[in-house]
């Protein structure tokens, strides 16, 4: 991994076999980010997504392995408890055209990814939602 950070821009690249969460969450610790937009692109082998059933409170992930292009990254980052909070959503494709995505979980690189970070002058915490069963923005603080 190696990045540049351009006033309130980074530009992220991942290599073969690094995860991209744990690579984001890695530099936004870094660099001090409370606040930011991503986005990206890039070549995966090994990810996994998923939806939240709001009715049952219960996560569904699903897991895929193989040749994948990254259509679509995008996401925040924000804070809980002080910590680093990464909400990504990714749209991946096969090499028959199918699109499969959701609520990213984790995803490795198989050749690069292409990361931008679009870091906002401010803070956004979020509060876990007893109604909903998930942690959104709380803008009480």
């Amino acid at each position: 991994m190696d990045y540049r950070r351009f006033k309130d821009t980074i530009y992220l690249r991942l290599d073969p076999g690094e995860e991209i969460i744990e690579q984001i969450e890695k530099v936004a610790k870094k660099e001090k980010i409370h606040l930011a937009q991503i986005n990206g692109l890039g070549a995966l082998n090994d990810f996994t997504t998923g939806v939240f059933d709001t009715s049952e409170k219960k996560f569904y992930p699903v897991h895929f392995e193989g040749a994948y292009e990254i259509i679509s990254l995008t996401g925040t980052v924000t804070r809980q408890d002080g910590e680093v909070y990464l909400h990504l959503h990714m749209a991946a494709g096969d090499k028959d055209g199918h699109v499969f995505g959701g609520h990213l979980n984790m995803a490795y690189v198989s050749a690069t990814a292409e990361i931008q970070i679009q870091i906002i002058d401010g803070t956004i915490n979020r509060k876990y939602d007893e109604k909903i069963g998930l942690n959104l923005f709380d803008f009480t603080i």
